[in-house]
């Protein structure tokens, strides 16, 4: 494939976030959306109009029809990622599959193993790593700049109502899990993005306000391997609009605050040895452009066609995206059983993907 050849996209949902997808292929130079696949034909039919590409209502039909597609991108229900995902794979397509890439980690396993026999890439969409607050300070991170690492706390406080759980996959165990896993998985993956591998956890949920499965709002404390402590809040019960997803890093010698709607906006940079590039934090690193969601969809599909095309690991692959998942069970795994769990523990009483 020559460095200048586009590769060609297919989006298999055309759901809420499909929109984010389909308008970056519309302006990225190095991939082109070529095909739309969607159960309901009149969604499927939108997207046609909408992006001028075929539909089809079924996806092997369409990679039938389709030979040339090189990357598909899997936007359903969660509960549906893993089969679709390894199907595809026996086609040899590369694979982006949105949050979370599963919900059993049995899944997870299979999904790598069937892209790797059938010598396709899976990526696993974590758009917030790409926002520029969000670089500037995991680049600070790693640096060692805040010495020993504290605290780190993530924040979700989101408005769902009822119409947005009637009569759908959210909010079950089978095809979704609750808040956790539906909504804050993109920040759970963050927090450890940023302070590394999690030694333990506990934590405490309820259903507050919505009618459904699972739960609407959860608390979690986490011990980090490097000793620091993490807190996850997360909440779709916040009323009466969004308020924040936030994250924010506290060590002995620095406090960095991230927040906004969507982990978008440097609130704090604060150090105790003052350097050279500070004032831009608040600054040039102050905020994503105004797209808040696009931004970071348009980076991280750069990021997959950059490491097909130049046969690199990706930020997010298969194995990176299991990891997130690996600590949303141990989490689930704590709330039903009112204990601590470690990592690399035996489930007992998980619901999450089971119908």
């Amino acid at each position: 494939m020559g460095s200048n050849e586009k590769l060609n996209f297919a989006i298999i949902g055309c759901g809420r976030v499909a929109a984010k997808h389909a308008n970056v292929l519309t302006k990225l130079k190095e991939g082109k959306l070529v095909a739309v696949c969607d159960l309901k034909v009149e969604r499927a039919e939108e997207y046609s109009e909408k992006f001028n590409v075929p539909y089809y209502l079924n996806w092997e039909e369409m990679l039938e029809k389709e030979p040339a597609i090189d990357v598909v991108n899997i936007l359903t229900e969660s509960g549906y990622h893993a089969k679709q995902a390894i199907d595809i794979s026996r086609y040899g397509k590369h694979i982006v599959v949105e949050k979370p890439m599963a919900l059993t980690l049995d899944d997870a396993d299979n999904m790598i193993k069937a892209c790797d026999e059938n010598n396709c890439r899976l990526f696993v969409v974590k758009q917030n790593r790409y926002n520029l607050p969000v670089i500037k300070l995991k680049e600070t991170v790693d640096k060692g700049r805040f010495g020993k690492l504290i605290v780190g706390t993530v924040r979700v406080r989101w408005c769902r109502r009822e119409q947005y759980y009637h009569n759908t996959w959210h909010g079950t165990w089978a095809m979704a899990g609750g808040v956790l896993a539906d909504q804050a998985s993109h920040h759970i993956d963050l927090l450890v993005w940023l302070l590394g591998d999690v030694e333990s956890v506990y934590a405490k949920a309820i259903t507050a306000l919505a009618d459904i499965e699972t739960e609407d709002t959860g608390v979690v404390i986490l011990k980090f391997a490097n000793g620091a402590l993490g807190t996850i809040e997360a909440t779709t019960a916040a009323r009466p609009v969004d308020t924040e997803g936030s994250v924010s890093i506290m060590g002995e010698k620095g406090l960095v605050e991230i927040g906004g709607f969507a982990v978008n906006e440097m609130k704090t940079w604060q150090f105790e040895d003052k350097q050279k590039g500070d004032g831009e934090a608040l600054s040039k690193y102050r905020t994503n452009p105004p797209d808040v969601y696009g931004f970071g969809h348009y980076e991280y599909l750069k990021d997959v066609i950059k490491s097909i095309k130049e046969n690199k690991r990706a930020l997010v692959d298969g194995l990176e995206g299991r990891k997130s998942l690996e600590l949303l069970h141990a989490i689930y795994e704590s709330i039903e059983t009112g204990k601590e769990v470690h990592l690399r523990f035996k489930p007992q009483k998980l619901r999450l993907g089971k119908k």
